[in-house]
């Protein structure tokens, strides 16, 4: 791992916890948005799911399943689960501040994972990279073929699931929702 993508995911995870305190101070969440939370973030969770069943970190490129159309199912997921806490929210200031730190943290650590995987997989990663487009995904292609050097079409695996720790993504929406609907009851209980 590059020292500059161990600079954007260390700071990541110690900017995403005072990023989520103010968030929750300037949410004000109703069962309508926490309901549009929860549908968006099971979606969010199952294209997370799907992808973390098809990634072999460390290993291989993972071109298969999700990363057929994306190269990052992961953080496209994630991006679902942060529209559908951006919604819940109901704060403009709330919804800027979770916009405004995924776009930074995300997007940097997705340049810096893709130079990191072009070092270790040299022409297979830029053929794959030349096909499949980074974040937003290729919903309409039909097929993707693999190049030299990929594997064959690899299915969902659980175990893979499990090795990739996905159920922490489980947990953390479930735990957040928990606290919409507390931050919920305390603006209920301060007549806000």
């Amino acid at each position: 791992m590059s020292e500059q993508r161990r600079f954007w995911m260390r700071w990541r995870v110690r900017t995403g916890y005072p990023v989520g305190v103010i968030y929750w101070l300037l949410a004000a969440p109703s069962w309508r948005s926490i309901l549009v939370c929860a549908i968006a973030s099971a979606i969010g969770l199952l294209i997370r799911g799907s992808a973390a069943g098809h990634l072999r970190k460390d290993e291989t490129l993972a071109t298969t399943g999700p990363y057929a159309r994306t190269r990052n199912p992961l953080y496209l997921g994630s991006a679902f689960i942060a529209a559908g806490f951006i919604e819940a929210g109901r704060s403009w200031w709330a919804g800027m501040l979770v916009t405004t730190y995924f776009a930074i943290f995300y997007s940097a650590v997705m340049r810096n994972e893709a130079d990191d995987l072009r070092k270790r997989f040299g022409a297979t990663f830029d053929e794959y990279a030349a096909r499949v487009p980074m974040f937003f995904p290729a919903i309409l292609r039909t097929g993707v073929r693999a190049t030299a050097g990929e594997l064959a079409p690899q299915k969902f695996s659980w175990e893979l699931f499990r090795r990739n720790r996905e159920s922490r993504a489980v947990i953390g929406t479930v735990a957040g929702l928990s606290l919409l609907c507390l931050r919920m009851w305390i603006r209920g209980r301060l007549g806000h």
